[in-house]
């Protein structure tokens, strides 16, 4: 049996003591980070520059030995790849050229052509299987076809995904094909990241929460089971993580709905009730909200082993609820380890 903990945990392993990394784990909370995005630049930069993206995803490696690395990159250079333009604006994030019509989905580039784009992501997958330790998985990743659509239409994040319902419920034919093509991309994408070593794959549906009923079926449910079928119809022991975020209820059956390995949660459900809804069905990974970072002291320690403690009788990845904030201290995520480990 394979000694990396992670996929031990993925394959339904019970373990004494849950494999740990975190969302955005490389990421502004961290000296190193600033000190690389500096030298990159810019964001994008620092996503294209192979060399410098895989020395954030090892940052936090060196820093914390986590059971995990996550490479590097954005979901929204899915759509820079399908032809959309793609920046950053300093301290209020992405910003796209947008597809708010039948005729400019089909105007996207053809599925094939996005690997011109994306190829300096596979070198970072490539120079991190040789780079990081042995023990430590390789996760790759992209956004699922429902939250990277929404930035496609909006151009932006939006707080209600409002620009993405009213073309969804204005034109379903051709939010459907949008959905499509980006759930295509998609697999030749992750597909893609797996032949350059990723060892497990994850899929970020960050607005799942705002799909309701069918919407929810179609539109988050069945593009993460068709992303998940092509990829073990080529890699039929590669491990896949969903994160339907703010899914509440419909987090049960998630996994056996899409083929999925683990179920991501985040923080607005409670580990108690994830624990007898979900993990029945396998693997869960979460749920710490990632403010006790920021707060740090007894709350962390506590809330960390009452985690640990809920999800003990099955598989489980320990993980955030989300992303790690820029403003929550390094020496908190030591701190969170210690409790884990402990």
């Amino acid at each position: 049996m394979t000694q990396k903990t992670i996929l031990r945990a993925l394959a339904g392993e019970r373990l004494p003591v849950p494999p740990v990394w975190m969302m955005r784990q490389a990421g502004r909370y961290l000296p190193e980070y600033r000190a690389t995005r500096a030298q990159a630049g810019d964001f994008l930069s620092l996503c294209y520059t192979p060399d410098l993206a895989a020395e954030v995803t090892l940052q936090p490696i060196r820093r914390y030995d986590f059971d995990a690395a996550i490479l590097f990159a954005d979901i929204l250079l899915i759509p820079q790849a399908l032809g959309l333009d793609l920046w950053f604006v300093t301290g209020e994030g992405p910003r796209l050229s947008t597809v708010t019509s039948a005729a400019e989905v089909t105007a996207l580039k053809p599925v094939d052509a996005i690997h011109e784009t994306l190829s300096p992501v596979y070198e970072t997958v490539r120079i991190l299987s040789r780079e990081l330790p042995d023990r430590t998985t390789l996760i790759g990743f992209a956004g699922a076809p429902w939250t990277v659509a929404t930035y496609m239409i909006a151009g932006r994040g939006t707080p209600d995904q409002g620009p993405a319902h009213a073309f969804k419920d204005a034109d379903r034919e051709a939010f459907s094909a949008l959905i499509d093509r980006v759930t295509e991309a998609t697999i030749a994408y992750l597909l893609a990241q797996v032949a350059a070593g990723a060892e497990v794959v994850k899929l970020f549906d960050s607005w799942a929460g705002s799909l309701r009923g069918r919407d929810f079926d179609d539109f988050a449910l069945k593009p993460a089971q068709r992303i998940i079928a092509a990829l073990k119809a080529r890699h039929p022991h590669l491990p896949v993580i969903a994160f339907p975020r703010e899914a509440g209820p419909r987090y049960a059956g998630f996994a056996r709905a899409t083929g999925a390995d683990c179920v991501a949660l985040d923080n607005s459900v409670s580990a108690d009730w994830a624990a007898a809804e979900v993990q029945k069905d396998g693997c869960v990974q979460g749920n710490l909200d990632p403010r006790l970072l920021v707060q740090g002291g007894d709350a962390l320690e506590t809330e960390t082993r009452r985690v640990v403690r809920a999800f003990s009788g099955g598989p489980h990845i320990f993980n955030l609820g989300h992303g790690i904030t820029p403003d929550a201290d390094p020496d908190n995520v030591s701190r969170m380890i210690a409790a884990i480990r402990g």
